[in-house]
């Protein structure tokens, strides 16, 4: 589960780590509060306006504005709320249509009184599920275009890898702030900054945290002014104030729909839908259909409870991508009885009553020549199989 960025540093904040200091407004007025409030609690005399969306690369959009007075504020929130902003991120990347911002963040200008004594480095930390282990990579050339940076001089990136049994060690810390090139309170502050930042990945079971920029300020400060921070969602249960803060009009609308009712949907842009029960056979079922010339247009587990109910919204939830030429229903009844999914397919059938794509259905497993039974004497147009190699041969002869 991805947060916003004013959400980001709410959680490293509750950890104890530096950030810049901002407010989330939705309105312009909203906008002209925060200004006020953080001029008394900060001093500061200007602000940043930054679109607060799930994607990077904002200030390449036109989705980072600095405002030096309330005149500039007042325009820029004006012109930045409401926008569809476009960045390499966005989908279809700045050619496409964007992301709709519905709220800013008005923060703190962390470089005043002298930016040329500032310095923005990279940080972030990740699972490397290959090492087993969490990795903090980090760089000296923080800023936008950081993605450059790892495909022009990768060797500026450093990696330094911590075992979860262990936990980040001190020497690690140390060796962090001394590979950036830091000394005196500068050192101390990064060093601190990296312990209380792992501390907040762990403890908020994060997937990812990226800090971009990490600002090393004139008065040798460490914050983070950026904060990208991904959640593990399978830990969100201990973590409900976490989950409350999940922001589903960020999210893909068809995803949260099939997630209301149970299912486990990701969408993908092929052409024939995909519905089974088990990730891993929903994977093979995927894997399958591209060897036999398709392309998967989703991802999509009905779980071990697949009834007419649940099988009905699985169709539907397919149909809504008009790029759908086919169906493949792939079922292994172990915990579930074939003939019982068998005839979910044939009520939702006929409850729906507009399908006009093909389907291919093969079920294996209790009851499976029951379930072929029901299908083949439906009277319905849908086509049945045993193997699967058989099924993803249908496939390919109805989308050809």
């Amino acid at each position: 589960m991805n947060l916003h960025e004013y959400q980001g540093k709410e959680v490293l904040a509750s950890y104890g780590v530096a950030i810049q200091r901002g407010k989330v407004a939705n309105t312009v007025e909203e906008a002209v509060t925060a200004f006020k409030e953080l001029q008394v609690e900060t001093g500061t005399e200007a602000v940043v306006v930054k679109a607060q969306i799930h994607a990077g690369g904002r200030g390449k959009g036109g989705g980072v504005k600095l405002a030096k007075n309330m005149d500039e504020l007042k325009e820029h929130a004006a012109n930045i709320l409401g926008m569809m902003l476009k960045t390499p991120q966005t989908p279809g990347g700045m050619e496409g249509t964007g992301k709709l911002v519905r709220k800013v963040l008005v923060a703190e200008d962390t470089y005043a009184p002298d930016f040329d004594a500032c310095k923005e480095y990279y940080v972030s930390i990740l699972m490397d599920r290959t090492k087993k282990k969490n990795v903090i990579i980090y760089s000296t050339e923080g800023g936008m275009d950081i993605e450059a940076v790892a495909e022009d001089t990768p060797e500026l990136l450093h990696k330094e890898y911590i075992d979860p049994h262990m936990g980040l060690l001190g020497f690690q810390s140390r060796k962090i702030a001394f590979n950036l090139g830091l000394s005196g309170q500068a050192f101390k502050e990064m060093t601190k900054f990296i312990s209380k930042l792992y501390s907040a990945f762990v403890g908020s079971d994060a997937s990812l945290f990226e800090i971009n920029p990490c600002l090393h300020t004139a008065d040798d400060r460490i914050l983070a002014v950026d904060a990208k921070v991904s959640l593990d969602e399978n830990a969100l249960f201990r973590h409900p104030d976490l989950a409350a803060m999940r922001d589903t009009t960020e999210e893909d609308p068809t995803e949260v729909e099939a997630q209301s009712y149970g299912l486990n949907y990701v969408n993908l842009d092929g052409n024939v839908g995909c519905m089974v029960n088990g990730a891993g056979l929903a994977m093979a079922t995927m894997d399958i259909i591209k060897l036999s010339g398709g392309s998967p247009a989703n991802f999509l587990d009905v779980g071990g409870t697949a009834d007419a109910a649940r099988v009905e919204q699985a169709f539907r939830i397919i149909l809504k991508d008009d790029n759908v030429k086919a169906i493949l229903i792939n079922i292994f009844g172990g915990i579930v009885r074939c003939d019982r999914v068998a005839q979910g397919i044939v009520d939702a059938y006929k409850n729906m009553g507009n399908i006009t794509v093909p389907i291919i259905v093969r079920l294996q497993g209790t009851n499976a020549d029951i379930a072929k039974t029901i299908i083949d004497n439906s009277g319905l147009e849908v086509q049945s199989a045993i193997l699967l190699q058989e099924a993803a041969d249908k496939v390919k002869e109805v989308i050809s």
